[in-house]
């Protein structure tokens, strides 16, 4: 395990590799909270638990079979060499999924409420019923909306059960449209008709992996094809949202307004003029933060490690070459 984060949470506990080592007692557990001197760890190493590892490094891993990544994004993992060889990768998609959809759902209420302008009137001591219904859009209900899911993954998925138990009417784009329709999701329409699902959405959540083909997916042209009075929430990869366009497209009305979880450059710096935009709601890359976030991890890393050691399919596997 190489696991170090600026972020405390995203560092794995004490107790994680020393409940490895109980759990699993046929094996070396290595638990290094820094990259330094990793080389020489990973020439033994056959498992390897870490967010990132550079080719440089990989060149060391000759005995290296699997990679767990605790994150949903691997495209910091998807050097050639590494795409190219025999490593088996999984990510955590399923420990960042329900609860990112949580937060979806928390974003499209704060949204539709209007919550963001409560809560800055709160702060000045302004009772803002007025306001709040006159100024913008108005509070509106969720039952009824139309929700546009970019992407079917375990966030998008959770999204759709949820919204459409709320009355929401529920679309989605996604690669392959001949497979079976999720759960609470009314139609599926490939990449070729985003327009389409972006001009029926009120709600059009963002939850793809970053891949060549959603990189800088929203655009001017794709912000022009949402109507006047719906909302872009961006959960999945900060370069998948052109920022310029959308900070255009907020400040001019031509939508009513967003909530970003990722951005382009974390932290967002202290001038950027996202910051400024009155109908944007940010939350700094929060989706996927829970207390139980490392028990999650538990779980499901060591359902993979069980089944690594009996040789059975492991779960959450990454096709190396579409990135997901």
């Amino acid at each position: 395990m190489v696991v170090h984060h600026r972020f405390d949470l995203w560092n794995a506990p004490a107790w994680f590799a020393e409940r490895l080592r109980k759990d699993f007692p046929e094996l070396e557990i290595v638990h290094r909270t820094s990259y330094e001197g990793v080389e020489e760890h990973l020439r033994d190493a056959e498992i390897l638990f870490a967010f990132s590892l550079r080719a440089e490094q990989f060149k060391f891993a000759k005995k290296l079979c699997w990679i767990h990544a605790p994150t949903a994004a691997v495209h910091q993992l998807l050097f050639p060499e590494l795409v190219k060889s025999d490593v088996v990768l999984t990510n955590a998609r399923e420990v960042h999924g329900p609860v990112v959809a949580e937060h979806v759902m928390a974003l499209i209420f704060a949204l539709a409420k209007k919550i963001p302008q409560a809560a800055r009137l709160q702060q000045k001591r302004i009772w803002g019923q007025d306001a709040i219904w006159n100024d913008g859009p108005r509070p509106r209900e969720i039952a009824g909306a139309t929700l546009g899911l970019i992407g079917l993954g375990s966030i998008g998925r959770t999204v759709a059960r949820m919204a459409s138990a709320l009355g929401m009417r529920v679309i989605a784009v996604r690669e392959h449209t001949e497979k079976e329709k999720p759960e609470g999701v009314a139609a599926v329409y490939s990449p070729a008709q985003l327009d389409n699902l972006l001009s029926q959405s009120d709600y059009v959540v963002v939850a793809a992996p970053l891949t060549e083909a959603t990189r800088g997916l929203i655009n001017a042209n794709r912000l022009a094809a949402m109507h006047p009075d719906a909302y872009l929430i961006n959960v999945g990869r900060g370069p998948q949202v052109d920022e310029a366009a959308l900070a255009d497209a907020l400040r001019a009305r031509r939508i009513a307004g967003a909530a970003l979880d990722v951005f382009e450059q974390e932290p967002l710096p202290a001038g950027s003029p996202l910051w400024e935009i009155e109908n944007l709601l940010i939350t700094p890359h929060t989706a996927g933060l829970t207390e139980k976030l490392w028990q999650r991890h538990y779980a499901l890393f060591s359902e993979n490690l069980r089944r690594y050691l009996a040789g059975e399919p492991l779960l959450f596997v990454v096709d190396k070459q579409k990135g997901y």
